[in-house]
């Protein structure tokens, strides 16, 4: 135990040291590009997966434990948006990168669960994203947090679905995929449509998520603040899913992952949902929009600390309506969770485990181990050491 503290606790400082001298000298863009391309180039190899495996099992121990009716190892999960694949203009581009030049076109695929443990792939829209040009990723370092208008960028489902179908040995053993409403599809029958399609092309791929998760948080969830759309959009496409693996004997559970800031009426209405049509699970919450830094008439998602008091409210919101509902969804907290602390915030507040992203950005490849370890010890002190660490 002694041991396995002061290793995280020698990762902690020594990647604080680096973020200091190297990748915070850099764009957050340009520091993302150069992970995805670390990340496709360790891929070629076994060894570097194997290696990151043994290393994570011993620093953060495995629990049993079960969310959302899928069986993890950990608290943690790495959210949806950092292993998604590249973007492309059409899907036979899409595939013919896939299947004829078998292309990685999804770096992370496998060593990043080797490194962090479960995780959540995606989001794929049905169609191939080439997302937005231009500088769309951001830090501030001073609250921890990101910024992005990557405007979910992807390979398309159908692409997506081949790459990963063509792995499934290779596969780890704990993973979530994440399909997305397309953005500018205001249609819900063709949302519904579409979402279902994507859904299908990964199951006649041969593959078996832990969870399946369905983000209604973009683009339309904040289009309504009465609640209307809102309402009847996510019925409907919750329904269709859940309706789909039934219809399958699939025991694979549906989240649903929810966007900040909407009133509360909203967020028990849909509690009552997904209560009623069988989602298992609800993450709190997407990122926030809040003007970009390269153009304050342009929106972009803020994530990571600066995203948590708004995570917060929303869990908040959700656990009161599940109280009053007496239902079995649960809440998984994703905003601003970067140590133990934040963690148990959002734990306080009704949520039974945590999705995380900013973590990665501020405090390296394991920091779910080290945030586990501040929640099994706590007398950690992270804000003396975040204070060090920004110094």
């Amino acid at each position: 135990m002694k041991a396995r503290r002061w290793l995280l606790r020698s990762f902690d400082i020594a990647y604080g040291l680096l973020c200091r001298m190297l990748l915070f000298r850099v764009s957050a863009q340009r520091a993302h590009h150069v992970a995805l391309l670390q990340l496709g180039w360790l891929e070629r190899w076994q060894l570097p997966t194997v290696v990151a495996q043994r290393l994570r099992a011993w620093l953060m121990p495995e629990q049993t434990l079960e969310v959302g009716g899928a069986s993890l190892s950990t608290r943690l999960i790495l959210a949806a948006g950092l292993v998604k694949g590249r973007g492309f203009t059409n899907e036979d581009e899409a595939l013919h990168a896939v299947v004829q030049q078998r292309e990685n076109i999804m770096p992370g695929w496998r060593m990043m669960p080797a490194l962090v443990g479960p995780i959540e792939f995606g989001s794929f829209t049905r169609h191939p994203r080439m997302g937005n040009p231009g500088t769309t990723l951001w830090r501030q370092r001073a609250s921890q947090s990101t910024q992005n208008r990557v405007g979910l960028r992807n390979p398309g489902a159908r692409a997506a679905a081949v790459f990963l179908g063509a792995r499934i040995e290779q596969m780890p053993p704990e993973f979530g995929i994440n399909i997305a409403v397309s953005p500018g599809v205001s249609d819900l029958a063709q949302q519904r449509a579409e979402t279902v399609e994507s859904l299908l092309f990964f199951l006649d791929a041969g593959l078996r998520p832990n969870w399946f998760t369905l983000n209604i948080s973009c683009p339309n969830t904040e289009d309504d603040p009465g609640g209307y759309q809102l309402e009847s959009g996510a019925r409907s496409l919750c329904a269709a899913f859940v309706a789909e693996l039934r219809t399958r004997n699939l025991e694979i559970p549906l989240w649903v992952k929810v966007s900040p800031g909407l009133a509360a009426a909203q967020y028990h209405i849909l509690m009552r949902i997904f209560a009623e049509v069988g989602v298992r699970a609800v993450i709190a919450t997407n990122t926030l929009a809040k003007p970009s830094p390269a153009d304050p008439a342009v929106n972009a998602g803020i994530g990571g600390g600066a995203l948590r008091e708004s995570a917060l409210l929303a869990v908040a919101e959700l656990q009161a309506a599940k109280d009053r509902l007496g239902c079995a969804v649960d809440i998984i907290g994703c905003g601003g969770v970067l140590d133990g602390d934040s963690f148990h915030q959002h734990s306080q507040c009704g949520a039974v485990a945590a999705q995380y992203w900013s973590a990665l950005v501020y405090r390296g490849p394991f920091a779910a181990a080290l945030i586990e370890n501040e929640l099994a010890n706590h007398e950690y002190n992270y804000e003396a050491i975040h204070r060090e660490r920004l110094a």
